[in-house]
């Protein structure tokens, strides 16, 4: 099916989509989830092959971390169902509601994007994520994943074409463009008759390029070169294990751990953390007084500290109180999950009020960005600009407004 075809049958099917109840969308998620569920062993199958493909194709470990299905994730996807479920429907959502002096009654309620575009790399369970989202937001959907998850995707997205299809509504609201062509991606970030917005969600390469080609409006959703700042005040016999989940927990992904700053006045604690660091199989890298406290760390110049690894690789380096702490992350950061480990409150204010980030945290690991561990069930990715949404995407930030104004034949003068 060409790709046209596919964005205009979908857009068919979301016009009217925003009036279906909360119970039928329900229904299509748990029924998706009990079919996944069914076809696990299907689904790791083409997970395999997927795999295989991007081994071929020379893929690293991150990637292929990110691309790989097994018995876990699935669970967690079919855990993600039932939570969004559980939410309540956003659509027809009061906002606001006053009356005019006129007598006029005027409200501002919820309503549906319309359709949405995700355009993702190698994670294969966004397409179950963006689709559940979407039908429980009251939006079409048209997905595009990566080459090498083709097969993975394609199973998982046949579950929710399924559920709908059993549900009374057309498989349509759910569009998957399979074509491996790159001129498909191009095609569909020009259809904006039929797209309302589109959202990366993958590496800074992908979102360049859709914020390059885009024809409608686009929700920045990119990597992540996430900071930890050690302040003197510092718990740190507390800040070891935080630092070793936010960095070690899942490294390939968007708000793991990427540079470790460490105040001056606790310069004897990177010997410490570095020791641990180590012990989890991290590689070191840090400046040169960094390697005058650590002998095994490799020596890196001010211009790596803009590199986001998505790896076992941190980088290190000491900093002079809090002011040049914040001024680091807001120079080298990427806007995404930043985090202080401090016991004083001021110091703690200061930095959630001065850095620039779409999530800030205190004492606290940054791996905990994410839509399912923050309440939103899951999510479409996570913004790192600041119209119309910062953050996990989740139900909500799928929605818009609309106004609804009810007279008795007011007339304007």
């Amino acid at each position: 099916m060409l790709v046209k075809e596919i964005c205009e049958r979908t857009k068919l099917q979301a016009n009217t989509f925003a009036g279906v109840s909360t119970e039928i969308k329900n229904n299509v998620l748990l029924r998706a989830k009990e079919i996944m569920l069914a076809s696990k062993d299907a689904i790791l199958e083409a997970n395999l092959l997927d795999i295989e493909k991007a081994k071929q194709n020379g893929r690293n470990a991150a990637f292929i971390d990110r691309l790989a299905l097994n018995d876990q994730r699935i669970a967690l996807m079919a855990e993600g169902l039932d939570a969004i479920v559980a939410l309540p429907d956003p659509v027809g959502e009061v906002v606001e509601e006053y009356t005019l002096p006129n007598g006029l009654m005027v409200k501002r309620v919820r309503a549906p994007l319309g359709v949405i575009g995700i355009i993702f790399e190698a994670r294969p369970n966004v397409s179950i994520d963006a689709a559940a989202l979407c039908i429980k937001s009251g939006n079409g959907v048209i997905l595009r994943g990566s080459r090498e998850s083709v097969n993975s995707v394609g199973k998982l997205v046949g579950c929710i074409k399924t559920a709908l299809e059993e549900n009374g509504l057309s498989a349509d609201l759910v569009g998957l463009i399979e074509s491996q062509d790159r001129e498909a991606t191009a095609e569909m970030l020009r259809e904006n008759k039929y797209i309302d917005v589109v959202i990366p969600r993958g590496g800074e390469g992908l979102k360049k390029v859709v914020l390059a080609n885009a024809t409608m409006p686009v929700i920045a959703s990119a990597g992540g070169n996430c900071h930890i700042y050690v302040a003197p005040s510092a718990d740190l016999e507390m800040a070891i294990p935080i630092i070793l989940n936010a960095k070690t927990q899942r490294p390939s992904t968007c708000n793991a751990l990427e540079t470790l700053l460490v105040d001056k006045k606790v310069a004897k604690f990177v010997p410490v953390v570095c020791e641990a660091l180590k012990k989890a199989n991290v590689t070191l890298n840090g400046t040169d007084e960094i390697k005058a406290l650590y002998d095994d760390v490799n020596l890196v110049g001010e211009d790596e500290f803009a590199r986001e690894y998505d790896d076992m690789i941190i980088k290190i380096k000491l900093i002079d109180g809090l002011d040049n702490a914040i001024a680091h992350i807001n120079k080298y950061g990427t806007n995404h999950s930043d985090c202080i480990l401090t016991n004083d409150s001021c110091e703690a204010e200061k930095f959630t009020k001065q850095v620039d980030s779409s999530a800030v945290y205190i004492n606290t690991s940054t791996r905990f960005t994410d839509g399912f561990e923050l309440g939103l069930g899951a999510e479409m990715g996570i913004s790192t600009q600041k119209l119309h949404v910062r953050g996990p995407i989740g139900l909500k930030e799928l929605t818009s407004v609309k106004y609804i104004v009810k007279g008795n034949g007011q007339l304007r003068k």
